[in-house]
């Protein structure tokens, strides 16, 4: 059986669509599963296990100038690719007009169906092409969270069932000899907590003093905070995080270099753990299994946040949660079970 995934941005989407390879690989191991995404998240991909084919577009850009001979060619090119291969069932896990017309573009077997959602949920995007395109389209209960969402979509589609707790698939390719890389190995290791304060949204930031305050704690404890940013905004945030901690200890923080996203995942799986705000790479440390505590300006976590209890906990808070209340949630994180699927993480004595 031939089937295709079509989940093509953003990267904590995508991050919260990737269960559903591994449903589909337990229930169905002779699958070839395909997936289209945006060729920036298309890394991510690459280190999940029993994906066939990751099918990269750039769709973000090529809508920016959509007559140039460049976008044209490309675009070519790309459904070329997407329809070398009769699909069983195209599953449009996003919802929206773009995940539509590369469903539709998608070649069908002589009895290949198309599937997709056919309603919106509480708090996420939803365009109606979705299901016109659709051969069947499956309604979810509205307050159904992100992961649950995809999962359910491609079970309904599929005909089969799913374990309770979500399987990720990143933390296995770390096992694979000589994966992780000396300049890695140099900046990630399990005394590190990563801080990711960055992220598209103004009003999901915490506060700067917060930090600074959080990392002090941490840095009594034992911990050294590693810094994690995308752009030169989150550089400085950064850098000025870094300044700050860094008067008491000059190894109290570390600034990590621009890394691409796979070797960003890399990095972060080494460490002990995670604090961070609602975005992808926050949610790529719930998908490593991670001690992490994500933190919550508003009344989301049901949608977005961790599923699992214990060692990955959000945090919310209005006009923001305070920082002891994220220390508490971080101790908590530490003294939780650490599950079968969790690395063995050698953490220092932050208790």
């Amino acid at each position: 059986m031939n089937i295709l995934l079509v989940k093509l941005s953003s990267l904590g989407d995508v991050v919260h669509a990737l269960p559903v390879v591994q449903d589909i690989r337990a229930a169905w191991p002779e699958a070839r599963i395909d997936w289209v995404v945006e060729k920036s998240f298309a890394p991510l991909l690459a280190r999940c296990p029993g994906l066939n084919r990751v099918i990269a577009c750039e769709i973000r850009r090529w809508r920016k100038s959509p007559l140039a001979a460049v976008t044209r060619q490309q675009w070519n090119a790309f459904k070329a690719d997407l329809r070398q291969t009769p699909y069983d069932a195209v599953i449009d896990l996003q919802g929206l007009t773009k995940s539509a017309l590369v469903a539709r573009l998608a070649r069908l077997s002589p009895h290949g169906k198309r599937y997709a959602l056919a309603n919106q949920t509480d708090g996420s995007g939803y365009e109606a092409p979705t299901r016109w395109v659709a051969d069947v389209a499956i309604r979810v209960e509205a307050r159904t969270p992100a992961v649950q969402r995809s999962r359910e979509l491609a079970a309904q589609a599929l005909g089969h069932s799913f374990a309770p707790l979500p399987d990720f698939g990143l933390n296995r390719p770390l096992a694979q000899a000589g994966r992780a890389q000396p300049a890695i190995e140099s900046i990630a290791n399990a005394r590190c907590v990563v801080f990711v304060h960055g992220t598209s949204r103004a009003d999901k930031e915490w506060p700067l003093d917060y930090w600074i305050a959080l990392g002090r704690r941490f840095n009594a404890a034992g911990w050294q905070v590693a810094l994690a940013h995308g752009n030169a905004k989150e550089l400085a945030t950064s850098q000025a995080m870094a300044q700050a901690l860094n008067l008491q200890s000059p190894e109290a923080a570390i600034v990590w270099p621009l890394l691409p996203l796979d070797a960003l995942t890399d990095a972060l799986a080494r460490c002990g753990g995670v604090i961070g705000v609602d975005s992808g790479v926050s949610h790529i440390a719930v998908a490593l299994d991670l001690p992490h505590v994500q933190l919550y300006n508003f009344d989301t976590a049901w949608r977005t946040g961790p599923a699992s209890a214990g060692r990955q906990v959000s945090v919310f808070g209005q006009p923001a949660p305070s920082v002891e209340a994220v220390w508490q949630a971080w101790l908590g994180c530490l003294a939780a079970p650490v599950s079968e699927a969790a690395h063995a993480i050698q953490t220092p004595g932050a208790t």
